[in-house]
């Protein structure tokens, strides 16, 4: 008898975060999605015959989504996460930079600063008739 995949692994719940767009409001926010990881346990369990050893020998590390929709932080509605990833092997995200790590080599091959950048996005003064005292008015 074969056993179970969930012999072969130790689970370990996670929470990451994912920036969706609501397909209603069409307002993105970073959202809390539930994952757990399966990692590969360090030896065979008791009872493993040979199907199970050559299935043990392919085995990798998991992670397995189990969130598919999510609430929109704006207008409350809920709606599907939009991937068709609900498994991801760890060792693909071992390889993926992160968000910060983009942000500064775009910086960094862009020549500009983001102080640079901070000073170019400045809002331009409002015109002297919209900062009139209320009481001027009649």
């Amino acid at each position: 008898m074969s056993l179970d995949e969930r012999a072969f692994f130790n689970e370990k719940p996670e929470t990451r975060q994912g920036r969706f767009a609501c397909p209603k409001c069409r307002r993105s926010n970073d959202y809390t999605i539930r994952w757990v990881r399966r990692v590969k346990k360090d030896r065979l369990p008791q009872g493993a015959g040979e199907q199970d050893r050559a299935k043990y020998a392919k085995l990798r590390d998991y992670l397995l989504r189990l969130d598919d929709e999510v609430v929109c932080k704006a207008c409350s509605k809920r709606f599907e996460i939009p991937s068709q990833q609900s498994m991801v092997f760890v060792d693909q995200l071992a390889g993926l930079p992160n968000d910060d790590d983009l942000e500064k080599e775009i910086e960094a091959a862009s020549g500009e600063p983001a102080a640079a950048k901070a000073v170019e996005e400045k809002k331009p003064e409002l015109p002297a008739r919209f900062r009139q005292n209320a009481s001027n008015w009649k």
